[in-house]
């Protein structure tokens, strides 16, 4: 049996599931995109190859394995885009809870069912219909859930709001003895560098007390400034609409003392550096081309 735990983003990882590029698909018609960074790679003729993203993973794999990190990976399943295991699921404590997802991807929760058979029944939470919620908006912090959500009354135009007001009530109902805290999202469909997909692209914990953190992908200058004034301005890593654009706040970590970066984030990773961390760095730009990185394309399972 797996014994879920996960409470925050850094506690020492022991197993994790992630994606696979194998057997991607075609690349995408333009009006299939899910989001504006794929799109403009569509169009402009860079849309990663598969063999390209398949060698990415293996490289995370790779650090995993080095960690004695136990590695899942999905069933591959033909012609489908698997890489982002983040979007299908994901931990908070000893619960799994099934993202309600686009409905084009259902088929890829049902190719991680033979990681949850050894989940115990009870310990797989199925949202109703009307919560909409992602696991790249969700951050377990300790005492804390973050949420990124999108209110707006034109949430049903944004193929990019994927948490709705009811994921974020749902998540309170589960968790009723965690602090629930909802953070509005930019959306926007045309423009990259001014869409906060989820709340891991304008926002990630780090170590133990530090934050990487992009203003304008917040709605609400408060909610941005709650941020700021939790972890304390100098913890914080503010990063710019183009390394945002990049994914610069979309690492992972395997402990508080280990994170897993792009290797071309150079002023990123000389900052973490510069506090102590480790940083392992990973060749990541082609799958970032699809508006996701390290963060989106894992779910943790277990961490101390």
């Amino acid at each position: 049996m797996l014994h879920l735990n996960v409470n925050d983003e850094t506690s020492r990882l022991r197993a994790v599931l992630l994606g696979t590029a194998r057997n991607n698909g075609p690349i995408p018609k333009p009006e299939n995109a899910y989001d504006p960074k794929s799109l403009q790679h569509i169009l402009a003729g860079t849309y990663p190859k598969e063999a390209d993203m398949i060698n990415e993973m293996e490289a995370l794999a790779n650090i995993f394995r080095a960690y004695n990190v136990e590695v899942f990976r999905p069933e591959v399943l033909e012609d489908c885009n698997q890489i982002f295991s983040r979007d299908i699921a994901f931990v908070i404590e000893d619960k799994l809870i099934k993202a309600n997802i686009l409905p084009d991807r259902e088929e890829e929760f049902d190719a991680i069912l033979h990681v949850l058979e050894y989940i115990h029944p009870d310990n797989i939470l199925y949202p109703p219909e009307e919560v909409h919620i992602e696991g790249g908006d969700v951050m377990p912090w300790n005492n804390y859930i973050f949420i990124g959500t999108y209110t707006g009354h034109d949430y049903p135009d944004y193929i990019t709001a994927r948490t709705n007001w009811e994921g974020v009530e749902y998540i309170k109902r589960m968790f009723p003895h965690k602090e629930v805290k909802s953070f509005e999202l930019r959306k926007s469909i045309a423009n990259p560098k001014e869409n906060a997909l989820h709340l891991d692209c304008c926002f990630q914990p780090v170590g133990k007390d530090k934050a990487i953190l992009h203003k304008n992908g917040f709605l609400v200058e408060d909610e941005y400034q709650w941020l700021v004034d939790y972890f304390g301005k100098e913890n914080i890593f503010e990063i710019t609409a183009d390394e945002m654009y990049r994914m610069f706040s979309n690492v992972f970590s395997i402990s508080p003392d280990v994170v897993v970066s792009e290797r071309n984030f150079t002023r990123l990773n000389n900052w973490l550096r510069d506090r102590g961390l480790t940083v392992e760095e990973v060749p990541y730009t082609e799958i970032s081309k699809q508006g996701g990185l390290l963060r989106c394309s894992t779910m943790p399972l277990i961490r101390d």
